[in-house]
């Protein structure tokens, strides 16, 4: 998958195909965003760009309560994980690094650093220490189908424990 299309123009600081690759990794989370070298904590890893929309679709990024970045190159592969390893300044249109970050590694950021509302909610698969376990946009509330996953959870947790007990 490309990262943008090819340009002969291309400003400094835009990710290349040496440094990111999109890709699937096999398991349930679908298509990432994944290094091709080490980055350092702090560093900024890429600037980035797309269309400016007035809708939430999939691969967008909130830049203010009713303006979306949509950007199906790059950063609209990133990740979610309740504990990422980047962060987005959605002023600037920059990537940072949160955490030191190696070669291979998928790439994440909590989608509610940048989302009021999600394209859809969904349970997460992070498997953080701090994971919230269904991810929804900083002003959504938990939808049916969240309310659902997460009392499936509960019981399942409960039953465990009276398994291990017995």
């Amino acid at each position: 998958m490309d990262i943008y299309p090819d340009t002969t123009d291309q400003p400094k600081g835009y990710p290349t195909r040496e440094d990111f690759f999109v890709s699937t990794d096999g398991d349930k989370k679908g298509f990432g965003l994944f290094t091709r070298r080490a980055f350092k904590k702090g560093e900024m890893m890429a600037r980035f760009t797309g269309e400016v929309l007035d809708e939430v679709r999939l691969h967008t990024l909130q830049i203010s309560p009713t303006k979306h970045l949509h950007d199906p190159h790059f950063v609209g592969y990133l990740l979610h994980a309740c504990d990422p390893n980047v962060a987005l300044d959605m002023k600037t249109l920059t990537m940072w690094a949160l955490k030191d970050i190696t070669e291979g590694e998928a790439l994440t950021m909590d989608y509610t650093s940048t989302e009021d509302v999600l394209y859809r909610q969904f349970p997460c698969l992070c498997e953080a220490d701090n994971c919230r376990k269904w991810i929804t946009g900083k002003l959504e509330t938990l939808s049916e189908e969240g309310n659902a996953y997460l009392s499936g959870l509960k019981r399942q947790a409960t039953c465990q424990k009276a398994y291990a007990h017995a």
